[in-house]
């Protein structure tokens, strides 16, 4: 195996505990334990409170991490450790406890529900969000922090697009092919401008190269 195209393959005899992607998989007796794997590299560089983003990044993250980690830590109590480790690598990215403590109460709450609702009703609230979806209309807006505030750009939807003066809601007015709008819902949604990386290391490719198959010959 080491001398096909130079790549050093290493093999490890059988064993009862592996690391695959993200997860440390583990055999006890007849059952499998799962926790997650955490490279002894990563620094955690976690986007500190002082860094130019929507608030609702912030949120985002706290979210989707709380419910990886109860759903990827087998045991409940490694998961409490696991969610303590992460609010303490945002506390020392310059979060306060104040202003994290209310996100991962709610984050909890949302990963508890996630995770104790049946297939049956999971599959139910993803086909809803679809329909939901073809409701919704967006609103692209580069993100600065001297943007006006999306509660004002929402208020002016609501009073002058949704459900303005005249009394008609958008979603019951009809466009020039007499068909219904359909649309009851903004959605705000930022895009970053460049970064140095955007600027410093510009990548332009242009076309395709050969197929790989055509190096394996």
């Amino acid at each position: 195996m080491n001398g096909w195209h130079g790549m050093e393959w290493i093999f490890k005899g059988p064993c009862s505990s592996v690391n695959f992607m993200d997860l440390t998989i583990t055999c006890e007796g007849n059952r499998l334990k799962t926790t997650v794997f955490e490279k002894k590299q990563n620094l955690y560089l976690y986007i500190p409170p002082h860094s130019s983003h929507p608030k609702g990044v912030l949120t985002g993250l706290v979210f989707g991490q709380v419910l990886r980690l109860r759903r990827l830590c087998s045991n409940a109590s490694d998961a409490d450790e696991k969610v303590k480790q992460f609010f303490e690598r945002l506390r020392h990215r310059g979060h306060s406890e104040e202003s994290l403590k209310p996100i991962f109460a709610r984050a909890e709450a949302n990963a508890s529900k996630y995770i104790n609702n049946t297939a049956e009703e999971r599959v139910r609230q993803t086909q809803q969000k679809g329909i939901d979806s073809q409701k919704q209309i967006y609103f692209h807006l580069q993100f600065h922090p001297e943007n006006p505030p999306t509660r004002d750009i929402q208020a002016l939807w609501t009073d002058y697009m949704a459900r303005p003066p005249d009394g008609v809601p958008l979603i019951y007015k009809k466009n020039l092919n007499d068909q219904r709008v359909g649309f009851d819902k903004l959605v705000i949604a930022n895009s970053r401008p460049l970064n140095l990386q955007n600027r410093f290391t510009v990548r332009d490719i242009h076309g395709r190269g050969k197929p790989v198959s055509e190096y394996l010959a």
